[in-house]
This record gives structure tokens, sequence and C-alpha cells, in this order.
């Protein structure tokens, strides 16, 4: 049997506008993500980095499947471009992140649904007796589980490199100061007045000006790699390795089989290492610029790796019909340009598969600008706490409906 439906709203006495504002309030699946950190403990600011790197939070529109270890310090003559692969392969991380699904007891080998039945949206006692009165492979509901959450599993490695502008500002500067010294020099003689002194003069001050307009700025390449979960996979865990009470013989079977689980890498993106405002920041807190730089970078990176990357892409709900809003933003690298496809859930048989019934756009200048440290920086938009967006074409809108960018051909 075919139903219709839409992704609900979690009320707990709040109000529309509250619901606007938190995307945490509004029930959807979403993919998950472990993010990890490269350590370059011999750059400059190396040991801020990775300090700050813990404190800064997942995008938003992902849910949060990070393991114990988030930042990777390996030795520099392993090639950069291997060092993250070395160290997910090396570990078996795809494997914990398996147990991290099932809440996996790595000494007894005890596993629950409680965490998939969650992030699939499923009552977690509904979901639990489905599967105990049923084979697991043949569950309807399991089956949407492995397609619709837990293969959208993927760890994201940034890559993060400090350049230093103060240095270039102060070789600016010098170059500047020299050259104002050769003018200095010819002003004097055609004039037949001692002109270089205030030449230097000027040139000292461009030269401070130049070291004071220094910013923090970092580069910052983000790999992208996709958990490995189909059918073959799925089926033998759930046969071999599942069990919902101790057993020593899967946790034998579930330790000596961990290199099954693999890691697809999917591609990688590098920041533009534009520059920064640094409005609203305390400029002689290296932490609040390191933070800020970085977090812009990183979130540049996983919203271009949403756009190149047809399995990373995105759904956010509508959280008003009309007009027509979504908490998605410049973040997300959204512009009047971006065309979006608005999705209906349809459920059948237990299976949730998702159909466009609407295409729709940003309308400019309404555009919420939800980079981080935005209000602080007092930039445009960044009070709207969504953006809204009008119809190009397509049928009726609800709130509770997903959309999801459309790639430019």
């Amino acid at each position: 049997m075919k139903r219709y439906i839409i992704i609900v709203f979690c009320a707990l006495g709040m109000s529309l506008s509250a619901q606007v504002r938190h995307i945490d309030d509004i029930n959807y699946q979403r993919s998950s993500i472990y993010s990890l950190l490269i350590n370059h403990t011999e750059q400059d600011y190396g040991t801020n980095i990775a300090d700050i790197f813990l404190d800064i939070p997942l995008p938003d529109k992902y849910n949060n499947h990070d393991l114990s270890v988030k930042i990777i310090t390996i030795n520099k003559r392993t090639p950069l471009n291997e060092r993250g692969k070395d160290f997910l392969e090396r570990n078996d991380v795809a494997s914990h992140l398996v147990a991290r699904w099932f809440n996996r007891d790595p000494f007894t080998g005890e596993c629950n649904m409680d965490l998939v039945s969650e992030r699939a949206l499923y009552s977690a006692s509904e979901f639990s007796r489905q599967i105990a009165q049923h084979s697991l492979r043949g569950n309807a509901l399991l089956e949407d589980a492995d397609s619709n959450v837990i293969k959208n599993t993927f760890v994201i490695v940034n890559d993060i490199r400090y350049i230093d502008k103060e240095k270039a500002g102060r070789i600016a500067g010098l170059i500047f100061q020299g050259l104002l010294m050769v003018a200095g020099g010819v002003a004097s003689g055609m004039s037949g007045t001692n002109m270089s002194s205030s030449f230097n003069d000027l040139g000292d001050s461009m030269n401070q000006l130049m070291q004071t307009l220094k910013g923090f700025k970092v580069k910052v390449r983000t790999h992208l790699y996709q958990l490995q979960w189909d059918e073959a996979i799925a089926t033998e865990f759930y046969e071999t390795m599942y069990s919902a009470e101790p057993n020593e013989e899967k946790v034998k079977l579930f330790d000596k089989n961990r290199k099954k689980f693999r890691l697809q890498y999917i591609g990688s993106q590098l920041s533009s290492g534009s520059d920064v405002s640094f409005i609203g920041v305390n400029l002689s807190s290296p932490d609040e610029m390191i933070r800020k730089a970085c977090t812009r970078a990183i979130d540049e990176n996983v919203a271009n790796l949403a756009k190149n990357f047809e399995v990373f892409k995105v759904k956010v709900p509508i959280s008003n019909a009309s007009p027509i809003q979504a908490p998605i933003g410049k973040k997300e690298e959204i512009s009047e340009n971006s065309r979006f496809e608005v999705l209906e859930a349809h459920e059948n048989d237990g299976k949730i598969n998702y159909h466009r019934v609407a295409v729709i756009r940003p309308i400019k200048g309404q555009i919420w600008d939800n980079r981080y440290m935005s209000v602080e920086e007092g930039a445009t938009g960044s009070t709207l706490n969504y953006t809204t967006f009008q119809k190009v074409s397509g049928g009726e809108i609800a709130r509770g409906m997903l959309i999801r960018e459309i790639s430019k051909k």
C-alpha cells in the first residue's frame, strides 16, 4: 500500500518562528559525517589550529557520526595525499563507523537499533518489534534504513594550511618603501631640494599599515569518503556479526572481518583561500581569527562537495510554505542563480522514496547569510534566519517537504 507523507515537525510548545530559526526542530533523514583534521605541527599556528578544530561544529545539515579520534598526526615522510587514506585503512575506520551505528559493545558484541531507528525516524520500539518478527534483511524498514541512512555515512578529512599574510604584508611594505625612496631621490634631483625624508616617512607609514592589514588566512583541502554499505555487506553483517545479546562468537567474527568494511574515496575540494572579514573579531586574539577562518573554509568545502558529488547532496526541509522559506543560505554557497527541486516523501510498504513536485529559486536580496559569525560582522542578510524562495515551476508546496539543489549541467 502506498501512502503520502510529509516530514513531521516537533512542536514541543514552540512557535512557528522558533521552528523556522532552528533546523534541529525539524525531523528529516540526513547524511552522517565523521570529520577529521590532518595536523601539521611544524607549521605556524599548527597547535592552535588543532585545538580549535575540536570545537568547530559539524555542518548542521548532517548528523554527527564522529569517533573518538579527531586529529591525525602522521610522519611527514608520508606523501601528503596519502596521509588521510593511510590512517583510515590502517585503523579500520569503516568498521568503527559500522559499530557506532549499532551501538556495538566491543567486549560482548551486543548491538541495538536505537541510533538507526532514531536517524531513520522510526519508532524504536516498533522497529525492534518488526525486526524481531521477520528476517532482518527481508524487513522493509531495515532496507530503507540501509539505503537512506546507513549508506549515507561519510568521512571528511581536512588538511588545513596557514598562509602567512603578515609576512607577505611586510615584503609588500618594504618594496613600496624602496620605491618611494627611489622616487624621493629623483624628485630631489629635479627640484633641487631634499624630498627623500618626506618620502621615507610616507614609506614607513605604509609599511606599518600593510603589516596591520594581515588577518589570518588558511587554505583547506577537504577529502570526502563514503562508507560502502551494499546488500551483500549488510546481509553478512546482520546474519553473522549482529547480535542483540552478548555473543562471544560474533565478537570474534566481527574483529576477524574488520577489513571487509571499506570506505570509498569520492573526491576532494580546495577552499578558495579568499580573505575573511575580521569585523567583529577580537584582532588581539589569534584563536578567534583562526576559528573564523578555518570554520568558513571548511563550510565552503563541504558546500562545494555537496554541489559536485550527487551522493553528498543535502536535503533541507521547507519551514514555511507561504512564502516559501527554508533554513539554508550563503554557507551552502547558494545565490539567486541557484535552483532547487522540491521533494515529497512517498512511503511504499515501509520504504521511503522522494519525488519532485516543484522547482524553486532564491529571491535576490532575501538570501540568508548563515556563515559563521556573519551577524558579528554585520553582513547583509545575516539576521534573516532563512532564505525566501519563489516557485519556478510545478505544483503545490507544503511545509515539511524537502528541497535539494539541482546540479548545473
